[in-house]
């Protein structure tokens, strides 16, 4: 099947893969060859494509994925390569987001870049 993930900024990826594993904003899906339609709101976490004995990982910052017809769309704000990501600067990032203060109508802003940090952090922490 064919996967495709698109930023504002750009096409980051079009590839063949396999098997492609994706952060929901509810939890994780995994979407193979053949998979019944859908379209899904995606959280902030890693995203996995396995294709001949080898697994590229990304990280995807929200948006909505699309399955249909053996095509994985994926349309998000912000998605990178994890080898990309700098543990030294997410870890800053995230300690920079737990320390804001904020009022009430902040507090989620706040709470979506802790988010965000967290999940850069797990992914880059598995490479």
């Amino acid at each position: 099947m064919q996967c495709i993930v698109v930023t504002p900024e750009r096409t980051l990826l079009d590839e063949e893969a396999e098997f492609v594993a994706l952060t929901l904003f509810d939890g994780e899906i995994g979407i193979a060859p053949g998979h019944t339609p859908l379209i899904g709101r995606l959280g902030c976490g890693e995203m996995r494509l396995k294709n001949e004995g080898q697994t590229d990982r990304y990280y995807v910052e929200g948006g909505f994925v699309e399955v249909l017809d053996d095509v994985v769309t994926v349309l998000t704000q912000h998605a990178m390569a994890a080898s990309e990501i700098d543990p030294a600067v997410a870890e800053e990032q995230l300690s920079s987001a737990r320390t804001r203060r904020v009022t009430a109508e902040a507090m989620a802003a706040r709470d979506r870049a802790v988010e965000q940090a967290r999940a850069q952090l797990r992914i880059a922490r598995r490479g």
